[in-house]
């Protein structure tokens, strides 16, 4: 289309002459502000784009740093993030790890080399403790804002944002014992990582409380993969082999793997066989049967490390400490009356 083409549409559009659209787009005086805006927002809904000086203004780029999009939840938190970053004016920055792709360090050299304003990492490596966590204190001694979401830190001085994983396993047990299960296995990702940690502290907790077991009783009850479907599969596999009649999951995505495994043994979930997740992705209460699950608080969670992360750009004092937002049961279709024929 011609120049001359893009001004008459755009002049129609917003209802002034070619001229004024032109004084616009170039940048004259001369036009008042509400005609210049009628003209902008022309070119808006005819799908033109605007001049470089003409651009709306982004209060500053903010990284997102995520371990990968495969995992429904991990969407869920970005959406939610991103949304709050966009409404408040700042450009979200999205970076997913891969097998193949940029490490979480060198996407932190990237999103420092373009000026962020501030970085918020959900499930990052800080919540792995055989990583390296120096990188995070380099951050903060820069005085670069950071949030950290699902995992800890002692000694950084930072906000971290957190779903209670100690409180959601015992709202798991606590719902497969008021069922009738004796024998419940759990079933997660490895133990170096805090939220394995404390979700199997909670289990334990509850296991020893309202059932009376020992660290003997839980031995073989206890089996961590990898996360993801098919370490979901692999930890039932062995916990099908002990007897156990319901098994708690440290995500949801293990949780479908486990209902995989109980099936290909010729049990039906949830008559034969109850699972409980954990997250309550996207999804979830669409899958077959519709999973029953702990649901993390993402949008609290998203906005309050948002809210958290804006404070500290705009030089506010927060507090630099743990935020734990309580989880929810959300009873479904994957659990059931045990069965005693089954042990």
């Amino acid at each position: 289309m011609s120049s001359r083409a893009r001004l008459a549409d755009i002049a129609v559009k917003a209802g002034v002459s070619e001229a004024t659209v032109s004084r616009v787009l170039n940048g004259k005086p001369g036009v008042a502000d509400e005609t210049r805006q009628a003209v902008l927002t022309a070119l808006d809904v005819l799908g033109f784009e605007r001049p470089t000086r003409l651009r709306r203004r982004s209060a500053g780029l903010i990284g997102l740093v995520m371990p990968e999009l495969i995992n429904p939840i991990f969407p869920a938190f970005a959406q939610v993030i991103e949304s709050a970053l966009s409404q408040r004016g700042f450009t979200p920055v999205l970076c997913t790890q891969s097998p193949s792709g940029a490490t979480e360090e060198e996407y932190v050299e990237m999103l420092l080399e373009r000026g962020v304003s501030g970085i918020i990492f959900v499930s990052g490596l800080h919540a792995d403790t055989g990583a390296d966590h120096g990188r995070y204190q380099s951050l903060v001694d820069r005085n670069l804002p950071v949030v950290f979401v699902n995992g800890w830190l002692p000694g950084v001085e930072a906000p971290f944002v957190s779903s209670d994983e100690h409180a959601a396993m015992e709202l798991a047990v606590s719902h497969l014992v008021a069922l009738g299960h004796r024998r419940i296995g759990f079933a997660s990702g490895p133990e170096r990582f805090i939220v394995v940690q404390r979700k199997l502290a909670g289990y334990r907790t509850a296991m020893k409380a309202q059932l009376g077991l020992t660290d003997a009783d839980l031995g073989d009850l206890v089996q961590l993969s990898m996360f993801g479907v098919e370490g979901g599969h692999a930890a039932a596999q062995r916990l099908l082999d002990v007897g156990v009649s319901a098994v708690v999951c440290g995500s949801d995505m293990m949780a479908l793997g486990v209902i995989r495994a109980a099936r290909q043994r010729g049990l039906t979930v949830p008559g034969d066989f109850s699972v409980v997740g954990y997250d309550d992705a996207p999804m979830m209460e669409f899958t077959d049967p519709p999973m029953t699950t702990v649901r993390q608080p993402v949008q609290a969670m998203g906005l309050a490390a948002v809210q958290s992360l804006l404070e500290e750009v705009r030089g506010h004092a927060t507090p630099h400490t743990e935020f734990l937002f309580r989880p929810e049961l959300v009873v479904r279709n994957t659990t059931g009356p045990h069965r005693p024929t089954q042990n």
